[in-house]
């Protein structure tokens, strides 16, 4: 086993991936991060005991695309992996949902995957996400006022998603290659800021030149804030049935006499359970309207944007939507 490879265990089993003896489809563009992915995941299979297949989405972006996709085919004959490919139409996909390119791109893809690892029965979906990664993931978010979440953007688990490599440099991943003779393609349309993303990537140069243990100290307070939300969670979801809970009518009903930083934390906790996300900024604009709503005597329906407010016989009762008749709180 070579010592990139080591490491890259040693970070899997101190962080409790708890991923082996399973199997796992392999994300493989071609491009170096992916590339060291495969290579490494090839290299750790004995000691993960790991199954794995390769799977390789041709956006059909770039003149390039059909030639990696060769490339990748080729990779898994060295490796005698079994190839999963596909050829999606991005451009028209795009322009009937009026999504961006890159939306569209991860969305197609992502479907494409999450069936293939249903067919095949892989639990989960590796991907060559590195530090560098997090790190960007965790501005982007931020400048879209994601709040403390946004510490937490790429886990290096998050069903279906495994990201070994996530606490590795790109430049490493590349040395790695290098030194075991390796070939990648690269994509050269990640240096043109056409994406957010992109952008970012060259913003955070000059900031790594100002602080070169960014990534590391993001990555250590990732783990701090995951461990301190897995409390909170924990707490929250103790509290189901006696201050909240899903109501058949739809919603959430909630107790009253609830703080305010309580309130933002079991609308942040239900509404995920429902798959209803919402970001910081939201959830506490909505927690001060609820708090002000039911400290009021008056037994109505109250609306706020696309949410309404009524008794409940456990407190009150949040929903999306509101019925007819409502007067405006």
């Amino acid at each position: 086993m070579k010592r990139f490879e080591t490491d890259v265990l040693s970070q899997i089993r101190r962080r409790g991936d708890g991923i082996r003896n399973c199997s796992v489809i392999v994300a493989c563009s071609g491009g170096g991060d992916s590339v060291a992915l495969l290579a490494c995941l090839v290299g750790l299979k004995s000691s993960l005991k790991l199954e794995l297949a390769v799977a390789h989405a041709n956006h059909n972006l770039r003149t390039e695309s059909n030639e990696e996709s060769e490339f990748v085919r080729h990779l898994c004959g060295n490796y005698g992996l079994a190839y999963l490919g596909c050829s999606l139409d991005v451009i028209s996909h795009s322009k009937e949902t009026n999504q961006g390119i890159e939306t569209t791109a991860r969305d197609l893809r992502w479907r494409w995957l999450k069936e293939e690892a249903t067919k095949s029965g892989a639990k989960w979906i590796a991907t060559g996400h590195t530090i560098e990664d997090h790190t960007e993931t965790i501005f982007l978010r931020l400048a879209r006022g994601s709040g403390a979440g946004c510490l937490t953007g790429l886990p290096a688990v998050q069903a279906p998603r495994w990201s070994p490599l996530i606490e590795c440099r790109r430049k490493k991943l590349r040395d790695y290659l290098c030194s075991s003779g390796i070939e990648w393609r690269e994509d050269h349309t990640n240096d043109i800021g056409f994406t957010p993303r992109n952008r970012w990537r060259k913003l955070m140069e000059s900031f790594r030149t100002e602080s070169h243990s960014l990534d590391k100290h993001l990555w250590e307070t990732h783990r701090q804030i995951a461990e301190l939300s897995e409390l909170k969670d924990t707490t929250i979801a103790g509290w189901k049935s006696e201050r909240w809970g899903i109501s058949i009518e739809g919603g959430i009903w909630l107790a009253l006499g609830m703080t305010a930083r309580d309130l933002v934390w079991v609308l942040d906790f239900a509404l995920k359970e429902l798959d209803l996300p919402r970001e910081a900024g939201h959830l506490l604009d909505l927690a001060d309207w609820i708090s002000k709503v039911a400290s009021s005597p008056i037994k109505r329906v109250w609306k706020w944007g696309n949410w309404s407010l009524s008794p409940h016989n456990k407190g009150v009762l949040l929903q999306l939507g509101f019925p007819k008749n409502i007067n405006k709180g």
